[in-house]
């Protein structure tokens, strides 16, 4: 029974079927089984990288359930293009380590690499996640990865939403006061797609 006949069932009068359970809570109530699709709200801070190797974005958010969430540090790591490789990724390294080592942060959400073409550019895009996401496991942080469709989806609506879109949504969302940078907005959009979409 998929989630439409389970609801159609329900709104008749019927009890839902749980043979296929589905992410919530079950109870009990009188000879009759619910199903609830709420979820606990996240709680805790997550920090959102947008990985990059001469433009890392940042973004640290602590979400309650008493409130919006907070955007508590952002930033985007610019590594001049004169330095070498190894430089910018030991200084994604260490900023990234800076974020946990500064607060408590509870997980580490990264946006995936989308796909590209050009097989120079994709080692160097996985050389920068390779960098932060060591970091945070050195830190034993528990790291979770999200494609750039499912993070414009969870906090815009829409799989096609521009940078500037999502720039604006997050800021809206955070009730952040000034324009934040680019790759930070797409740092906080992972952090919050997270947030918005992670089960216990």
């Amino acid at each position: 029974m998929n989630v439409r006949q389970m609801w159609k069932a329900k709104l008749e009068g019927g009890a839902m079927s749980t043979a296929k359970p589905l992410p919530g809570r079950m109870a009990v109530v009188g000879a009759k089984t619910t199903f609830s699709l709420q979820r606990t709200p996240f709680n805790g801070q997550v920090l959102g990288i947008d990985p990059s190797l001469r433009g890392t974005g940042l973004a640290l958010i602590e979400f309650s359930p008493s409130r919006q969430p907070v955007l508590l540090r952002c930033q985007t790591l610019k590594i001049p293009a004169s330095r070498p490789m190894a430089y910018a990724l030991g200084e994604i390294h260490r900023s990234v380590a800076k974020f946990l080592a500064d607060f408590d942060v509870r997980h580490v959400a990264l946006e995936q690499t989308i796909f590209v073409q050009n097989f120079q550019t994709a080692q160097i895009l996985g050389a920068a996640r390779g960098a932060a996401i060591s970091a945070a496991a050195i830190s034993g942080k528990d790291v979770f990865e999200y494609a750039p469709l499912r993070v414009k989806q969870a906090v815009v609506g829409s799989g096609r939403a521009s940078k500037e879109q999502m720039a604006r949504t997050v800021m809206a969302m955070l009730g952040h006061g000034r324009p934040l940078a680019l790759d930070e907005a797409d740092a906080a959009g992972v952090a919050l797609c997270h947030a918005f979409t992670w089960r216990e």
